[in-house]
């Protein structure tokens, strides 16, 4: 098994015990890293408490409201890390959303709207997260984000959140191109491809 101990990691993206974050997060937990839990914050609460309830076991030292299209709850979440934790190791980007009327029919039939969110949310969050990461990854660091055959090929139903992957994915290359080795000693090597299927998986180490 993977020795994360004193390791932190950030993991987002947790929604229920079926997320794929939810496996990442168990598995670092397994591993000694020291666990921060993102959720998507709602009026009422209650993806809170169901995350909360979910990640009791792997006992989160950080447990903070998120929501990606909101600059200033990002710089709250990452704030809360430099001030707790002083650095951060790994950071897990488990986000991708579409309007689900914008996965089915035409692809030409895509809402501007419905467009923008998919790209934003699933895409360029991704950027978003790694600005306020590199920072408090000077001294080496590992992200890691989810992806899928849509992004390189047609998948019935997948329309829009085919465009967002492959968006991912890219903005991933510029990313490692940045944080890899002889650029910001942000991060210690560059892309690395892992490739089962489904989902495909890119991450930047």
């Amino acid at each position: 098994m993977l020795d994360l101990t004193g390791k932190n990691a950030l993991v987002t993206g947790i929604a229920n015990n079926r997320s794929i974050a939810w496996g990442i997060a168990q598995q670092l937990h397994q591993g000694g890293a020291n666990l921060g839990i993102t959720y998507l914050p709602d009026e009422k609460g209650r993806f809170e408490k169901k995350v909360a309830e979910l990640v009791e076991p792997l006992n989160p030292s950080l447990f903070l409201p998120c929501n990606v299209q909101d600059d200033e709850q990002i710089e709250a979440v990452f704030g809360t890390i430099q001030e707790k934790w002083g650095k951060l190791d790994i950071l897990i980007h488990c986000l991708a959303f579409a309007q689900k009327e914008d996965l089915t029919g035409d692809f030409s039939q895509t809402a501007r709207s419905g467009f923008k969110t998919a790209l934003e949310i699933s895409a360029y969050s991704l950027t978003r997260l790694a600005q306020s990461a590199k920072p408090l990854m000077a001294g080496g660091g590992s992200i890691l984000t989810l992806t899928y055959l849509g992004g390189v090929k047609v998948v019935p139903n997948y329309n829009v959140m085919g465009v967002a992957k492959a968006a991912l994915e890219c903005s991933v290359r510029y990313l490692a191109s940045e944080l890899g080795p002889n650029k910001s000693g942000s991060m210690p090597s560059p892309l690395a491809p892992f490739v089962p299927w489904p989902p495909r998986r890119w991450a930047v180490f």
